[in-house]
């Protein structure tokens, strides 16, 4: 992608099933945990690169020993800022002769990062903040044991205005309006009623207060906190908690948009946003790591054991289409065949644009993330030459050896155009400036583009803000003399923001959303845009399931194919030599690629909850108004 997209986080959980000895007589470590974690988190760092944060549980430590840590960071590189620290408190432990390695008892005692229970966050920052007391995980402290709470996710809800009311309602006084604290303090409310209900009754029942705190601890109903916590969310999610006693949880929205997955068997249980980390971090097979449901939460409790308990009714499978395209790693099977038909589906559009001109086309790609579908659309191109040659020698009986070998030596152009030089940086901060630095941070392959003559065609993996093809990789690529420039997205195009852990929020980023502003103002259709305006402001009027996605009214005008050649106009600067043509994805081709995952708002605007209207509405407003805020 060759626009940055913030705010993807990833999730990580390692629970111990056996005693902490056990890892060291079958693994010869007891740092056991710690490395499966750090496996796990930095196999899942392209979601975060803003900060990291860890946390964890040390299970039955005697009253006066600290049982919860936590550990953050915002540096360069978070991951290995934090597990450099940890590994610094170990190392001292040995230093001072105060702990093996391998004497557990005495590493849980003496050592602060160490536990059954730990957790990793990696994120991306919230309201483009990159401040370490927005770092997950949150805690909310107690000095009862089984009111501690740890919380930290892959979210973002649509209603927190109406979340941050309820807690008020409650009698709560929350000293932050962010949606992390208000889902913090909303399953911690739940928490301390569900510890409430239980004290009562083991006090009913006249059981001394130390022995009301186990029975606490052994029947804590995590479900039911979280059935009776979640009922009013709007939004993606998947949340991971760890509570005091070393009862852990994962849960997922009901639609299942924000992804999770997890592993167990006697030893561990492990959960993340993806696959292949587990994969990676255990050795497991892929038929071996299981999704977790919508609307369920995956709990463990302090004893060990595992269920999977629905939370919320499941509603229709709306998972989000875009961690396919672009966030989650490629090394998925599954995601890597998926891109790879991305690339498939969108040649023929490519091979009409070029005219089927296979003797003066060149074709790459540009990021790197946009290497799987480019191998998907090599392998579509050769069917086409096998397919033209076939039909080629049929249609002329009687070719001469000569003949025949021309046909024979038809062939494509793939070459690597672009590369990225990793160590450059654009720390100049003046707009202009940057531009030409910006400009310099691909390096060019030269001699290979004929110039004047050839075609030159670039797969994208998604184009959103356009702002970095326009300023400085068409303008690259029009250096080496290319007769025609095409840029291709094996997404559709980008036109409504994502309010459910992606930060895309304002409409004037998106070329897809100014190209049909263009094309209203082209047609002197402005009475449309102030009309929908008012639409948008009267939605507080209304129910939230009532609210329809106003903004769709701005496109409908238009043909896709008319957004298309505005956004080719838009893109194209205005010193270029070459002719520029953009192509996109269709949304039937985004569905066969992908079937499994039908979350398509960002090109539909067709929102999975009532808060997604309601965001993109108001982010209208935003635009109108002229305020360069987010919409949630």
């Amino acid at each position: 992608m060759s626009d940055s997209i913030k705010h993807e986080c990833g999730i990580a959980l390692v629970r111990l099933l056996k005693p902490l000895q056990y890892y060291v007589e079958k693994y010869r470590t007891g740092l056991y945990g710690i490395n499966k974690l750090y496996l796990l988190m930095e196999k899942q760092h392209n979601r975060g690169q803003d900060g990291a944060g860890v946390a964890g549980v040390k299970m039955d430590m005697p009253p006066g020993k600290p049982y919860i840590f936590r550990y953050r960071s915002t540096k360069a590189n978070p991951i290995q800022d934090i597990f450099s620290r940890i590994n610094k408190s170990f190392q001292f432990a040995m230093d001072n002769e105060t702990c093996d390695l391998n004497d557990v008892e005495c590493l849980k005692n003496n050592v602060t990062p160490y536990g059954e229970v730990l957790m990793g966050h990696l994120r991306y920052g919230t309201y483009s903040s990159n401040l370490l007391g927005q770092c997950h995980p949150f805690i909310r402290e107690n000095n009862w044991m089984t009111r501690n709470l740890v919380l930290a996710g892959n979210f973002n809800m649509t209603n927190n205005d109406q979340l941050f009311g309820k807690l008020v309602e409650l009698g709560q006084h929350p000293t932050s309006t962010s949606d992390t604290v208000t889902v913090l303090e909303k399953v911690g409310h739940f928490l301390d009623e569900e510890n409430e209900r239980l004290y009562r009754e083991y006090k009913a029942l006249n059981y001394e207060r130390a022995e009301i705190t186990t029975l606490i601890s052994d029947n804590l109903d995590i479900a039911r906190v979280l059935q009776r916590s979640t009922r009013d969310f709007d939004g993606g999610y998947a949340i991971e908690g760890l509570v005091g006693n070393g009862d852990a949880f994962v849960m997922r929205d009901p639609i299942g948009i924000r992804p999770a997955f997890f592993y167990y068997d006697d030893e561990i249980l492990v959960a993340a946003s993806e696959r292949p980390p587990i994969k990676t971090a255990l050795s497991v097979d892929y038929d071996q790591i299981q999704e977790l449901k919508p609307g369920h939460a995956l709990i463990v409790k302090k004893d060990g054991r595992i269920s999977q308990e629905q939370i919320l009714e499941p509603q229709k499978k709306r998972s989000c289409s875009f961690e396919r395209i672009y966030f989650s790693r490629g090394t998925d099977k599954d995601i890597y065949l998926e891109r790879k038909q991305l690339g498939r589906l969108i040649t023929p559009a490519l091979l009409e644009a070029v005219g089927y001109d296979m003797v003066n086309t060149v074709f790459s790609y540009i990021p790197n993330t946009a290497e799987t579908a480019f191998l998907g659309m090599t392998e579509a191109i050769d069917v086409y030459l096998d397919n033209h040659k076939r039909d080629e020698i049929l249609r002329r009986p009687g070719l001469s050896a000569e003949e025949l070998s021309g046909i024979l030596s038809m062939k494509h152009r793939f070459e690597k155009i672009a590369v990225k030089d990793m160590k450059m940086r654009t720390f100049i901060t003046n707009d202009t400036q940057r531009e030409d630095m910006v400009a310099h941070i691909y390096d060019t392959t030269y001699g290979v583009i004929r110039e004047g003559k050839d075609s030159l065609v670039i797969l994208d993996d998604s184009i959103v803000r356009g702002t970095t093809l326009k300023e400085s990789i068409i303008r690259i690529l029009d250096r080496l003399g290319p007769k025609r420039i095409i840029v291709a997205s094996s997404a559709p195009q980008i036109r409504y923001p994502d309010c459910y852990g992606i930060d895309m929020s304002k409409l004037k980023d998106f070329v897809a959303f100014r190209a049909a502003i263009a094309l209203i103002q082209d047609s002197n259709m402005e009475d449309l845009m102030e009309s929908v305006y008012w639409k948008c402001k009267e939605q507080d009027h209304l129910e939230p399931e009532l609210i329809p996605n106003y903004v769709k009214e701005l496109y409908a005008p238009f043909s896709t194919g008319q957004i298309t050649d505005k956004i080719s106009e838009l893109l194209k600067p205005k010193d270029c030599n070459a002719e520029v043509k953009i192509l996109f994805q269709s949304i039937e081709n985004l569905h066969e690629a992908i079937p499994g995952h039908k979350g398509d708002w960002y090109f539909t605007g067709n929102y999975p909850t009532p808060g997604g209207n309601k965001v993109v509405n108001r982010a209208y407003q935003n635009y109108y108004e002229g305020k360069n805020i987010r919409a949630y």
